[in-house]
């Protein structure tokens, strides 16, 4: 079955073909980074308008990449949730509008669960069971995953996710946006000269805090104005330190109490090199298995929703919606899905 992504939760629109015998067929992504840097961070008027332009040209381009047509297309998957209200109501308005007109069914996909089965469209994809950690703009989450809509949350993050936080101290060091990935960049030029807090290092349990971190973060650079170029970096580097140092420790307690032997790392944060660097050397030495979605894929992206929305639909053997109402869910627990 050919199953149409559509992936519209936030500042990226992105479509995708995959095909359930094949493959991923094509992808196609449009980033608002550039439009929404003027304002430093994403305006949500802003946002929806520009996915309305770009959701037509992002489908003509998948279906001329993949050499097919409209009428190829044996389902739709779209983000339904959760994300912001406007941008979300274009991408479920397209897809179910769409399905209506070629008589196809949707998938309703969780913006997370897309996150989640990221990996497993890579060559060499892990294997059910495993610990999911979920790392972006908007949540750290440890999540255990036994199969398609079966997840069991191991820890939260109780304030700020780690994404956020990069942003926040980014911003704090005067970097433009987005602010995690120069908040990296700046950090490969930085040394060990503070010492920042490890919050929740050794709390006993999997939860996450990163709102402290950036509050020293703010003294330290209160206590260095002017703040020259190399104690930026400084800064930077033992602030992402602080923040890989955590989840890796928490990642592998996990996996101990879990008893499972498999990671998989997802979303905007699980792209940086030093949390990628750390993980690595920690399973190795544990004698454990992670794994990555490749670098595009980390991001918001169709190709998640696309194979969400495939696998769904297999484990239903194609019976799906046909009744082309929607609604959007800005907020959606992924506690809430249900096994298909």
């Amino acid at each position: 079955m050919l199953i149409l992504g559509v992936e519209s939760s936030c500042d990226e629109t992105g479509l995708a073909l995959y095909d359930t015998e094949h493959g991923l067929l094509s992808h196609a992504l449009h980033s608002q980074v550039e439009m929404h840097a003027e304002y430093g961070g994403v305006v949500p008027e802003l946002a929806s308008r520009d996915h309305i332009r770009r959701v037509l040209p992002l489908t003509e381009k998948v279906l001329k990449d993949a050499n097919k047509i409209l009428q190829d297309i044996d389902a739709i998957a779209y983000t339904q949730g959760p994300g912001l209200s406007g941008a979300l109501l274009v991408g479920t308005s397209f897809a179910e509008s769409l399905a209506f007109s070629l008589n196809i069914p949707t998938i309703n996909v969780h913006h997370l669960e897309g996150h989640l089965l990221a990996p497993l469209l890579e060559n060499n994809p892990p294997a059910f069971p495993f610990v999911a950690l979920l790392v972006s703009g908007g949540h750290s989450q440890l999540m255990r995953v036994d199969g398609i809509g079966e997840y069991e949350l191991l820890g939260d993050t109780l304030d700020d996710a780690a994404g956020e936080a990069f942003d926040k101290t980014a911003k704090l060091l005067g970097l433009g946006y987005p602010g995690g990935p120069a908040l990296s960049k700046l950090a490969q030029g930085g040394k060990s000269r503070f010492k920042l807090p490890r919050p929740l290092l050794n709390s006993g349990d999997l939860n996450f805090s990163f709102s402290g971190l950036k509050t020293a973060v703010l003294t330290l650079v209160n206590q260095h104005q002017p703040l020259d170029a190399t104690t930026s970096a400084d800064i930077a580097w033992e602030f992402q330190e602080a923040v890989t140092e955590i989840l890796t420790l928490k990642c592998m307690t996990a996996l101990r109490e879990t008893g499972l032997d498999n990671l998989v790392v997802s979303g905007g944060v699980g792209a940086n090199s030093k949390l990628r660097e750390k993980l690595n050397a920690a399973t190795k030495r544990k004698l454990c298995k992670v794994s990555y979605p490749r670098l595009e894929f980390c991001t918001d992206n169709g190709a998640m929703i696309a194979f969400a929305g495939a696998m769904r639909l297999k484990a239903t053997q194609g019976n799906h919606n046909k009744n082309y109402s929607f609604s959007v869910r800005p907020r959606w627990d992924l506690a809430e899905l249900k096994k298909p």
